[in-house]
């Protein structure tokens, strides 16, 4: 695996406290990706949006529950994915590609997301389902699926740390990752901290806008007022970041 680029952990704190949807826009801005790329589709979803963004680096692997696995016990495969952590810069988030279409059962439950989160993890990810929703909840730990099945069925680990495809995207170990209720997208690593430090800049700009309704009685010369400054500082957050990159 080569080497993954280090980011300070007070980017990663600014990034945590931005919605996703605030980190999409920022990425925009640097022109590095299309705009239809790089974030997972409808098929995943939070199971508790109520909690706040999620921020890690991917740690991946796929998984199968259709039928038992040729040799070993259906839960072998935890205990090499916690052995492969120190590979991933943290903190961590489990990614998961299930390979059976449809899944046959949940990803993950209660015990998987509290070894998960004991040993560093802030997350999971699983093209798949999830099970113990409540008892998950109550751990705090944010995940992020395609729906919800009450069984684990013959569950187990095929490959750990290989690229997997989620939600429509490919997730490489040690890929950033930023979810909330809004979905999950994936964070160039080597443009992280400069997305995170603009962030706080286009929140600016945006209330621009949002200050002038909030005050009451708008009428169309101010919003347009409103909105060519906003227009502006976007503009303005653009040329500065293109340049940069």
């Amino acid at each position: 695996m080569p080497e993954l680029k280090t980011i300070a952990h007070a980017d990663l704190e600014l990034l945590r406290k931005f919605d996703t949807p605030t980190i999409c826009n920022v990425i925009e801005l640097f022109d590095i990706r299309p705009r239809t790329a790089g974030y997972m589709d409808g098929r995943i979803r939070a199971c508790f949006p109520e909690m706040p963004p999620m921020v890690g680096f991917a740690t991946t692997a796929t998984f199968r529950s259709a039928a038992l696995p040729r040799s070993g016990d259906v839960y072998a495969g935890i205990e090499q994915q916690l052995a492969a952590l120190a590979e991933i810069p943290g903190p961590q988030v489990v990614v998961f590609q299930d390979i059976d279409d449809p899944p046959v059962s949940a990803t993950f439950g209660e015990v998987m997301c509290s070894t998960y989160k004991s040993f560093g993890c802030v997350g999971i990810v699983t093209s798949g389902a999830g099970r113990d929703l409540d008892q998950v909840r109550a751990l705090k730990f944010p995940a992020f699926t395609d729906g919800t099945i009450c069984s684990h069925g013959y569950c187990h680990t095929l490959a750990i740390n290989v690229p997997v495809h989620v939600g429509g995207v490919t997730v490489f170990p040690g890929d950033l990752l930023h979810g909330d209720c809004n979905g999950v997208t994936t964070i160039p690593n080597e443009f992280a901290t400069a997305i995170a430090q603009a962030c706080p800049d286009f929140v600016a700009a945006e209330a621009v806008v949002l200050d002038y309704l909030k005050a009451g009685k708008p009428d169309l010369a101010g919003y347009r007022k409103a909105r060519d400054e906003l227009v502006r500082r976007i503009g303005d957050m653009r040329k500065r970041l293109c340049v940069k990159k």
